[in-house]
């Protein structure tokens, strides 16, 4: 009799462990779901932000004379006595690889300008 109750404890104990392993594993996904969703939307929103940020008042140059990229840098200002290479960063976010090389490139001088003729 007492073999027979410590039995069915057991086996209630074990599948008791393998739904909690299982609930885990699906929360578990859903955690790493939401977080890609939360950081692709706060990508769309950064995208979507930059298009705009050189109307904003507290835009330092002249927004006219503003020429929008999007990739590898958000775009090109236009100022009387030199160009600037301009990227829109939010909050903690970070320039990529990419974005510091062409920085690094600039920084070195290594910008040129090139004419090419088409025939």
């Amino acid at each position: 009799m007492e073999n027979t109750i410590l039995l069915w404890i057991i086996v209630i104990l074990v599948i008791f462990l393998m739904a909690s392993f299982i609930t885990i594993i699906k929360l578990h996904n859903n955690l790493s779901q939401e977080r890609f969703n939360k950081k692709s939307l706060s990508s769309k929103y950064g995208k979507l932000t930059e298009q705009f940020l050189p109307l904003v008042e507290s835009f330092p140059w002249d927004p006219g004379k503003f020429r929008f990229l999007g990739s590898p840098i958000d775009g090109v200002q236009f100022a009387n006595d030199k160009i600037i290479f301009v990227e829109f960063k939010t909050a903690n976010s970070q320039l990529s690889s990419l974005q510091r090389h062409i920085r690094d490139l600039v920084n070195n001088n290594k910008v040129t300008f090139e004419i090419i003729r088409v025939k």
